[in-house]
């Protein structure tokens, strides 16, 4: 039963993100291809991950990677950084252009939270938090996202605007 509730809430989830990609091909609003979609969930997710981070997180090789990012920085989804401590080294960040594009398609989720909120007592969630971020932090451990946002902050990247 377990499996079957987690699964059904991860789906819909999905479903609801589909939806919204989807729209934008059928308005053509859309100027990301479903794979960079893919990609940049995946840079939001990492928090300002470099290339080679993110070639080793999606398990491609840093060349595909390098050629995915190309394309997304010439769209204007996502800015190179420069790091303030190894001149050599980017990192990836998500536009504004991006963010309101992501924010779209998340506002699901904020939905789904406020209801939660009017639904469950503070107890109930407070123990759903819980819960979530052992599942997270604990029990997923091939997917470690703390790394891009550790470094980001330890490098004290400028916050937008101001590079």
């Amino acid at each position: 039963m377990l499996e079957e509730a987690f699964q059904a809430v991860y789906t819909k989830f999905k479903l609801h993100f589909y939806q919204k990609v989807f729209q934008r091909f059928a308005s053509r609003e859309a100027t990301l291809t479903t794979v960079e979609s893919f990609c940049m969930e995946g840079i939001m997710a990492m928090g300002e991950p470099t290339i080679a981070e993110f070639s080793r997180m999606m398990q491609i090789s840093t060349p595909n990677a390098a050629y995915k990012i190309g394309s997304l920085v010439k769209k204007g989804y996502v800015e190179k950084i420069q790091s303030t401590t190894d001149r050599r080294e980017y990192y990836l960040r998500p536009t504004q252009k991006y963010i309101d594009y992501y924010n779209i398609s998340y506002s699901y989720l904020h939905t789904v939270i406020e209801r939660a909120r009017k639904r469950f007592s503070p107890e109930d969630l407070a123990k759903l938090e819980e819960m979530l971020t052992i599942v997270s932090d604990e029990l997923m451990p091939e997917l470690d996202l703390t790394a891009g946002r550790q470094r980001a902050e330890k490098d004290a990247l400028p916050p937008e605007g101001q590079h």
